[in-house]
């Protein structure tokens, strides 16, 4: 029997107890170096890289789960707008080779572009710090707190 791929979405992820969304396809966290407040990736539970790859189901599972952070996070960190995105390639932003999607929430006068060019959305110069894992955690409940029932985590995670 061949055991499933795991990436550190489905291990490291989990075990911190990041994961504030889920169906039976997918699962949402925030990143650990957000754009901005409430930056959030949902990832299908089974490990591919591509898009390309997903069935039909994990694609409705992942856009269910788009439509649920989005509105978790209007709600939380009071987001107008969204920045959405995926990277496909080692080399060309995908630095976990299992597909996600990231929500990057908007709200006015935030630090991120008002104006959308790709090359500087996609490339922004210097880096972003890393944030601490009891604020990621912090994020996790709170984002918990508004998701509706059917879609919160189940007691393993």
């Amino acid at each position: 029997m061949t055991k499933p791929k795991t990436s550190v979405f489905t291990t490291t992820i989990v075990e911190e107890g990041r994961v504030f969304a889920e169906n039976d396809l997918a699962f949402a966290f925030p990143t650990n170096i957000p754009i901005t407040p409430g930056h959030s990736l949902v990832v299908p539970k089974r490990v591919v890289a591509t898009i390309d790859e997903l069935t039909e189901a994990e694609v409705v599972a992942m856009h269910q789960l788009i439509l649920v952070v989005k509105k978790a996070l209007g709600e939380v960190v009071h987001a107008e707008g969204f920045n959405c995105a995926w990277n496909e390639g080692d080399g060309y932003g995908q630095s976990v080779p299992h597909v996600h999607i990231h929500i990057v929430p908007r709200t006015p006068g935030d630090v991120g572009i008002v104006a959308y060019e790709p090359r500087e959305f996609l490339y922004r110069p210097g880096s972003r710090a890393e944030t601490p894992l009891d604020e990621l955690v912090d994020v996790s409940g709170m984002m918990r707190q508004v998701i509706p029932e059917e879609f919160r985590p189940r007691e393993n995670h």
